[in-house]
């Protein structure tokens, strides 16, 4: 797939008189710590912990190792919500008559596959909210990873693509 001027925020594949074959956007979480790196660094933070709380035990301070685990649990418990969402994400894929949307959320994913001529996409409630995407009586919301300003252009880009472009 490469991507193609009219779409900002989609890649799209074409077929050989120029026609869109399928248009896909995937909008991520923006995450600035992968969970390999988070690993990573939870470790070098329990090796320094420990190391410093081993220090003072030695020096008799007993109370200083069970305060030290008791840390780095919390901060296990804190990194590995983290992790669990790091791939959180939305995977809308536009390919012949169907429209599909793809939900992640903490490992869980939701599928919903609509018809591209009863397909409706229109904010949920007002300028630069949830987009809604609704149709054969489902609905399902995307644009949580999207900045709220950019939500508008990522439905008319939707809209353009269903209309056949």
């Amino acid at each position: 797939m490469s991507t193609s001027s009219p779409f900002r925020f989609a890649t799209s594949s074409h077929l050989a008189d120029g026609r869109y074959q399928a248009v896909q956007w995937l909008i991520k979480r923006n995450c600035s710590v992968t969970p390999t790196q988070l690993v990573r660094l939870y470790i070098s933070l329990c090796v320094v912990s420990l190391g410093i709380a081993l220090f003072f035990w030695m020096q008799g301070a007993r109370m200083i190792m069970p305060f030290a685990w008791l840390e780095l649990l919390a901060v296990g418990a804190a990194f590995l919500v983290y992790a669990r969402h790091a791939r959180d994400g939305e995977k809308i894929t536009l390919h012949g008559p169907s429209l599909v949307v793809e939900l992640e959320t903490g490992g869980r994913t939701e599928r919903a596959e609509f018809s591209r001529e009863w397909v409706r996409v229109e904010p949920r409630s007002g300028d630069g909210s949830l987009i809604q995407v609704s149709g054969q009586g489902r609905t399902v919301v995307v644009g949580r990873h999207l900045r709220p300003e950019l939500r508008p252009a990522l439905a008319r880009e939707i809209r353009f693509a269903l209309r056949g472009c």
